[in-house]
């Protein structure tokens, strides 16, 4: 899958991030992610069909973001960053809501 990515740090990690401009939880988890020094790729759904295409098959047809991708295949959707450390770092994930 080609995506037109937004590349806001070098993706050493191999994180992707998608997002929409105006999603609050995306603005937050990327202020969260670039604190941590965490590097990732945002792309922006509204700008990438084949993105959106993929979020609503992760999310059961729903458009939903932040939607997390990790090198391993795996995706989280509005994972805190405690989630996404955790499955980076291979440990265990805590329950959601932590």
């Amino acid at each position: 899958m080609t995506l037109n990515a937004d590349v806001t740090t070098a993706s050493d990690s191999g994180l992707t991030m998608y997002s929409t401009t105006w999603c609050g939880y995306c603005r937050r988890l990327e202020t969260q992610l670039k604190a941590a020094g965490i590097d990732y790729t945002k792309v922006d759904i509204e700008e990438d069909p084949t993105a959106a295409d993929y979020v609503r098959g992760v999310n059961g047809g729903n458009q939903t973001v932040p939607t997390v991708k990790f090198p391993d295949g795996s995706a989280l959707t509005n994972p805190s960053l405690a989630q996404v450390k955790a499955k980076l770092g291979g440990g265990h994930l805590p329950p959601v809501g932590d």
